[in-house]
C-alpha cells in the first residue's frame, strides 16, 4: 500500500489516502502513467505520493527519503522542490532545505529543561510547572 496526498489550487493538502502501491501496475487502468495520475483525475485535483516513513527529509529506516516529509493535512507541497512542508509555525522562523523543516532563529536550549518559543520576543521561554 502506499499513501497518496490530494492538493488544492493553493498547493495545500486537503486529504491523505492509503491506495495502491505504486508498483503496482498491473491494475492500472489504461491510459494513465501511474497511481498519481488516475487518483488525481478520479478526484480532480492534484495527487502526490507520500511517504509515511519520510521524516525531515529522512527515511525512518533503510530506505530512501521522499518528498521531504509525510504530508499532512495543511501541509503545502513545494513544486519546484517536490517536497512536503508543515505549516509555518512562527513568521520568525526559517526552511531549513536540508531536512524540509522549519526551525527557530535561537537553538532550543539543551539544559533539558522545557520551553516554549516567544515569537514576540524572539526567544525560547522557560515553561512553568508549577
Amino acid at each position: 500500500m502506499a499513501h497518496y496526498a490530494f492538493i488544492n489550487e493553493n498547493n495545500i493538502v486537503t486529504e491523505v489516502i492509503v491506495g495502491k502501491d505504486e508498483d503496482d501496475l498491473d491494475t492500472l487502468p489504461e491510459g494513465f502513467a501511474d497511481w498519481e495520475e488516475w487518483y488525481g483525475d478520479f478526484r480532480g485535483q492534484t495527487c502526490k505520493r507520500t511517504s509515511y516513513n519520510t521524516i525531515a527529509n529522512a527515511h525512518t529506516g533503510d530506505g530512501t527519503p521522499f518528498r521531504g516529509n509525510y504530508a499532512g493535512i495543511g501541509f503545502s507541497y513545494d513544486t519546484v522542490n517536490d517536497v512536503f512542508l508543515a505549516p509555518q509555525p512562527y513568521p520568525s522562523w526559517v526552511l531549513n532545505e536540508t531536512t524540509w523543516t522549519w526551525e527557530a532563529p535561537v537553538a532550543y536550549p539543551t539544559d533539558g529543561e522545557a520551553y516554549i518559543w516567544n515569537e514576540n520576543q524572539g526567544n525560547w521561554e522557560l515553561v512553568n510547572n508549577g
